[in-house]
């Protein structure tokens, strides 16, 4: 056993759920085996505690550094405000600059709030949403985080929010009193958000953009229509898709205005920085309720956005990101094709990933990871792109999964796959740790 997994059996004893981000637990990548802990992060590279180099062809971060692990302008912008001093009685500057610089990216918002992470900054929103429209009740589409106004679509059924991303949610500790307070639809599916509107008094949609599919049928422009015609705040969640495939949220590709924007994730290049943008008829009703905290009056995450907003501008990161995705995912048909496996891609460009068509499917991503993490990659089934997958990383990387399609192809064909595997299956979803 490396050392990160033995102190990831330590940590389970002193933390509950080993860590404090689920997609990290080393249930979700190899169980027993996954290093889980690193020693130093450098464009796409991450070393162990026991100094093996990886090459991160996985969640680079759970997609915050686009930009990759450790940009110097980033990092040397940090260090000038730690030396400056990161906290004060006074307000940092730079927040008003940062509002400044996502208002002028999005022309249609005229006010911000800032936060340090998803969650909050989501909760943010629909507090706003609400304080705004007098109304509790709010539709949902997509994966918004861990608080109690959203964990609430699951009081009636823990089936609520299972295809928005994340199985196996239950709503312990949730407040009974919040069921219907939550109302989940699905993507590109209208009639199911008309249905809600008609029948509850809802105050907001909130919604991710896309996520593993795109829209159709003018699927969003015709959500904004009806959130016009009822009074109703419209919602974009874009800390996932955010700064992937233009410069700002996802929407502007799709040529749709929301009345609410969350940004979260690449905004910082791995710094903890989040943003809620909006309309000023809306975002005023920030100051008729209670919205506050100590750390995100901080430095350090203000100044990282402000610089990796600008080497995004000069590099036009976006693009990049996405012309490698789209190549990732080409190469991965090519090599199922070559294989003979079935399987479907999803996600946008920037975050692709790929699925088999096959019962065992949960067992083959766990293959992949095992056999990769030995020839160094850090790999499943998803890839986060950043500018730092060149295209030497991404042919080494596909080097090195071809003999392992070649192998669960065998599997397809009456192999166990079980007598490969040195432990346990992945986790697909929430679910309590031993």
């Amino acid at each position: 056993m490396n050392s990160g997994a033995k102190l990831w059996q330590r940590a389970k004893n002193s933390i509950p759920g080993g860590n404090m981000l689920l997609s990290k637990r080393a249930e979700m990548f190899l169980p027993e085996r996954w290093p889980a802990y690193y020693s130093k992060a450098k464009g796409c590279h991450v070393w162990d505690l026991d100094g093996n180099k990886y090459t991160d062809m996985s969640i680079m971060g759970i997609g915050t550094n686009t930009l990759g692990y450790g940009h110097p302008a980033v990092d040397e912008a940090v260090q000038h405000a730690v030396t400056a001093g990161n906290m004060s009685t006074f307000n940092c500057p730079e927040e008003v600059y940062l509002a400044e610089k996502l208002i002028e990216i999005h022309p249609w918002a005229d006010m911000v709030r800032l936060a340090r992470s998803g969650g909050e900054a989501n909760a943010i929103a629909v507090r706003i949403a609400r304080a705004a429209t007098g109304k509790d009740k709010v539709a949902i589409c997509g994966y918004h985080g861990w608080h109690d106004w959203y964990l609430a679509a699951n009081l009636g059924s823990e089936e609520n929010l299972a295809g928005h991303l994340l199985p196996g949610l239950e709503p312990k500790g949730v407040p009974k009193h919040l069921s219907g307070s939550v109302l989940p639809f699905n993507y590109n599916k209208f009639e199911e958000l008309e249905d809600l509107i008609a029948n509850h008094d809802i105050g907001a949609i909130k919604m991710e953009v896309t996520r593993n599919e795109g829209p159709n049928n003018n699927f969003l422009g015709k959500i904004r229509k009806l959130a016009t015609q009822k009074g109703i705040v419209l919602i974009f969640d874009e800390c996932t898709s955010g700064f992937r495939q233009t410069f700002g949220g996802i929407h502007k590709h799709y040529g749709v205005e929301p009345d609410i924007a969350v940004f979260g994730k690449a905004m910082g290049n791995g710094y903890a920085i989040t943003s809620v943008i909006g309309r000023r008829e809306i975002m005023e009703s920030a100051q008729s309720t209670f919205i506050s905290s100590t750390f995100w009056t901080e430095r350090i995450g203000p100044t990282a956005a402000l610089k990796a907003l600008e080497i995004m501008d000069e590099l036009k990161s976006w693009e990049v990101i996405t012309s490698v995705g789209r190549g990732i995912t080409d190469q991965w048909k090519s090599l199922a094709q070559k294989h003979d496996l079935p399987l479907v891609t999803n996600g946008i460009p920037a975050i692709s990933s790929f699925n088999f068509k096959s019962n065992q499917a949960l067992e083959y991503k766990t293959l992949i990871t095992q056999e990769m993490l030995d020839k160094g990659y850090l790999a499943t089934n998803l890839v986060f792109s950043c500018i730092e997958h060149t295209p030497e990383i991404i042919e080494g990387y596909f080097d090195a999964l071809d003999p392992i399609f070649g192998l669960i192809k065998k599997c397809e064909e009456g192999l166990d796959v079980k007598q490969l595997l040195k432990g346990p299956v992945c986790h697909s979803g929430f679910k309590r740790l031993n």
